[in-house]
């Protein structure tokens, strides 16, 4: 489990780099947006967009994580198609080859002849990286590659990172739009059970290099299995706290009648809003806020799974929000948890995988419950 969770980081930065590449490159990042059609489709957005960023990210995970760990292949899901249509009107499938120029030479008949920008990406692809710094000696966890399977969102946030607004953020305040809230999310999970087991978040655009060498990157890690728990990210130092202490990061387009319970109950400074489910879950990891509310279906397993894992590491976890409400359990009920094994089978593309129920991301079991008993009856 530390050689698949030192894997996971280095493919994460590779991810990062890939994603930083794409958007060094203004007239290539045109040619890479095409709007998702059909079933692939979010249905919460208007326009929803792959990137081939994205797809070259999710091969690239699906193909170092099966070279070194084959036991895993064909257990490594994403978000993405791997099809993409180049300016022709022709259907390329994206796998990354056994070596650089081969790649090159396939992401060239995406990109138009575009042989630079194709050189370029397949460089970042085929990169050797470093050992990713973390304190992984000494983890032994009691699992085999065989017993898992990952779920990988090549770049959470989408729209903003197509956007590409340059929020300039402080240390320890949350970022409500902008680059900064597009993530990379490789989450690892049990086969038997669903159980969100090891979680890799890379956040490509942390901060500006202040020499002027561009973008640079931050990684946390996660992984939570019976007794162990280990997690990059140390537990906010909160202290107990009242209700009208508590904050809740939501999306801006959360219903009302969500908003007004709790607004009831933290009062009406302590609702944030910010971009993307994996950074809204991020930011409840770090103490930035309490809990995250969704009351939509419209969240993922590969948006959830990686974020979960931290969470669980640190005492918390992500609760179906429409069987929490049900719940008549009022201590840790495993049942409410979300669980990433299982598909809906009455759905079809995408939404097989959503999170149907909606979710709530907690630290905090005291804090979990406050939130559940002001939104009963409300949904």
């Amino acid at each position: 489990m530390a050689d698949l969770l030192q894997l996971l980081l280095r493919v994460g930065e590779k991810a990062a780099n890939v994603a930083r590449v794409c958007r060094q490159e203004a007239p290539l990042f045109q040619l890479l947006v095409q709007e998702k059609t059909g079933d692939d489709k979010n249905k919460k957005f208007v326009q929803d967009f792959k990137t081939l960023a994205d797809v070259v990210i999710q091969e690239m995970i699906r193909h170092d994580v099966g070279t070194q760990f084959p036991d895993m292949d064909g257990f490594i899901h994403g978000e993405e198609s791997n099809k993409f249509e180049n300016g022709l009107g022709e259907s390329v499938t994206v796998t990354v080859c056994s070596t650089e120029e081969e790649t090159a030479k396939l992401l060239a008949t995406v990109l138009d002849g575009d042989h630079t920008a194709a050189s370029l990406l397949a460089q970042a692809i085929h990169q050797d990286l470093a050992t990713i710094e973390a304190s992984t000696d000494g983890l032994t966890v009691p699992l085999s590659p065989s017993e898992l399977g990952i779920w990988i969102d090549p770049i959470d946030a989408t729209s903003q990172y197509i956007e590409g607004r340059e929020e300039v953020v402080e240390e320890g305040v949350l970022s409500p739009s902008g680059l900064h809230c597009a993530l990379v999310l490789i989450g690892v999970y049990l086969r038997s059970t669903g159980e969100p087991v090891m979680g890799v978040i890379n956040q490509p655009f942390n901060h500006k290099d202040p020499t002027g060498g561009g973008w640079r990157g931050k990684h946390y890690w996660g992984v939570s299995y019976g007794n162990i728990n280990v997690c990059s990210v140390s537990p906010p130092n909160c202290g107990p706290k009242g209700q009208q202490g508590l904050s809740v990061v939501l999306s801006s387009s959360e219903k009302q009648v969500v908003k007004e319970a709790l607004t009831s109950l933290c009062g009406p400074d302590k609702l944030i809003y910010a971009s993307g489910a994996g950074y809204k879950i991020l930011c409840v990891i770090q103490g930035l806020s309490d809990i995250y509310v969704l009351s939509e279906g419209s969240t993922f397993k590969w948006d959830s799974c990686a974020p979960h894992a931290l969470l669980r590491a640190l005492g918390g976890g992500v609760v179906d929000l429409s069987k929490s409400l049900q719940s008549t359990c009022e201590g840790r009920d495993h049942n409410t948890e979300l669980i990433y094994n299982q598909p809906y089978t009455e759905h079809k593309g995408a939404d097989r995988w959503a999170n149907h129920g909606g979710l709530v991301a907690y630290r905090d079991l005291s804090q979990l419950r406050s939130i559940i008993g002001a939104l009963k009856g409300k949904l």
